[in-house]
Formats: C-alpha cells, sequence, structure tokens
C-alpha cells in the first residue's frame, strides 16, 4: 500500500502486481509522475528526502540509513549541533549505492552520503517514527561515533565535543562494543578524550583494557595541542574547555 509522501519504485510496483506496461499508462494518464528512472510519486504529493529513503529502506532493501549529527537532531539534541539543518549525513557500508534518480534529485536539503565500514553493520540502530513512516537511524551511541568519523573534515571539533557533552544518559554495553569493535583508532581515541572531559557518568562502567587503541600518536589537528594520556592532537580550543 503507497504511503503519502514517499516514492514508489518501479521494481516494487511490479513486485506487487504493477507491471511496467500499466506503470507507463499510469504515467501517461497522469495518475504517475517520474522523478527520474525507476521511481514514481503521486502527482498531488510533495516528498522529501525522508519518504525517498523510505522508499529505499523498505522496499529496496536498500542499508543507507541516517547517521552522524542528523540522527542525533531526530533525537531530540539538536541544541547541541551547529552543523547546517540543510546537510542531511546518511550512512551505508562502502559497497552500497544510492540510485542515479536520488542522487540526482533536488532535494531542499544537500544528501551527504558516507560510505565506510568503521563500524559493525547493523549494530546500534533503530527504528524512528516520521511523521507517517518510520525510518532507520542509527542509535546516539552509534551516531557519536559516525560524529567522531566525521571530524574534523565535515564536523568542527568543539561541536561534536558539545554534542557529546551533552549524552549523558548513553548505554555503556553498546559503548563498549563499538569501541571494542571500531576500526578507527582516531575515533577510538577521540571518543575517549572527549567522554573523560566531559566527566560522563557512564565513562566508569567501560572496560578500556579490551580497547586496540593502536600505536604511535595521532595529528587530529595541525598546531594544537597535544594530550599524552590518549596521545592526539587536538585543537588548542578544546584543550582549554
Amino acid at each position: 500500500m503507497h504511503i503519502p509522501g514517499t516514492i514508489m519504485l518501479a521494481s516494487w510496483l511490479d513486485a506487487n502486481g504493477f507491471s511496467r506496461d500499466l506503470q507507463h499508462r499510469y504515467l501517461k494518464s497522469s495518475w504517475l509522475e517520474s522523478i527520474g528512472v525507476g521511481a514514481f510519486k503521486r502527482p498531488n504529493e510533495t516528498v522529501g528526502w525522508q519518504g525517498a529513503l523510505y522508499s529505499l529502506q523498505k522496499q529496496a532493501n536498500l542499508p543507507v540509513y541516517i547517521g552522524g549529527p542528523t540522527a542525533l537532531s531526530m533525537l531530540g539534541f539538536s541544541h547541541y549541533i551547529r552543523t547546517g539543518a540543510e546537510t542531511v549525513f546518511l550512512f551505508s557500508q562502502l559497497n552500497s549505492r544510492l540510485p542515479a534518480w536520488f542522487k540526482q534529485y533536488s532535494w531542499s536539503e544537500t544528501i551527504n552520503h558516507v560510505k565506510t565500514s568503521f563500524l559493525l553493520e547493523g549494530i546500534g540502530m533503530e527504528e524512528f517514527q516520521e511523521t507517517q513512516f518510520p525510518l532507520i537511524i542509527s542509535s546516539a551511541e552509534r551516531a557519536i561515533f559516525e560524529c567522531l568519523y566525521l571530524t574534523p573534515e565535515k564536523l568542527d571539533i568543539i561541536e561534536v565535543y558539545q554534542i557529546m557533552s551533552g549524552l549523558v544518559n548513553l548505554r555503556p554495553g553498546l559503548l563498549q562494543k563499538f569501541l571494542d569493535e571500531c576500526s578507527s583508532v582516531k575515533v577510538k581515541r577521540l571518543f575517549l578524550y572527549m567522554a573523560k572531559k566531559a566527566n560522563h557518568q557512564w565513562f566508569q562502567f567501560l572496560d578500556l583494557s579490551s580497547v586496540n587503541l593502536g600505536e604511535g600518536d595521532r595529528n587530529i589537528i595541525s598546531n594544537g595541542s597535544y594530550d599524552s594520556e590518549f596521545h592526539i592532537t587536538i585543537s588548542k580550543e578544546l584543550a582549554q574547555l
């Protein structure tokens, strides 16, 4: 059944008894409107990126999800986020691709698709109820790791620390799993540095003896301040907070 505000994929219509010939007739009679090859919407409906992503997740089973600062904003932490709301961060594993119609469509926000395997697939995800349909997004625990992954190239390190400071109710068991399995030494060191600096209660429940923090120093910010405990160079502004 079609949900208003979402896209209808040609493959999904075909699987539900609407042949390609029938789709073509519906298109000619203006019952359907094409937004690109293989994707349709109802002519009287406005579709945002959320409705398009829902269709990719549910109709095409594409493992692309909302992550990083976008997920945290949806979970209620938007007051900590300075990044413009016009940028949407979608995450997936390295082998996932967004269809051409999604990438080429003029959404009201800029879509930033991050393909990475630094975290285990499918761990720490949840279903978020959008106005009329659910979307798969990162939990707060996964999302903060994704924010750190984007630092400093796409997110400001001070902004990410401010986000981290507000995450007082994270689940230490899930954080431990991410720390044990995360393949990015930079992310793990930054996470531990910020969590300790923010003096979160959940930090004391983490077992750091099982976490592989790699060897050598990590220069995250050039000409910054060196932290001798986690062997990272961060911004002087962050060090002074």
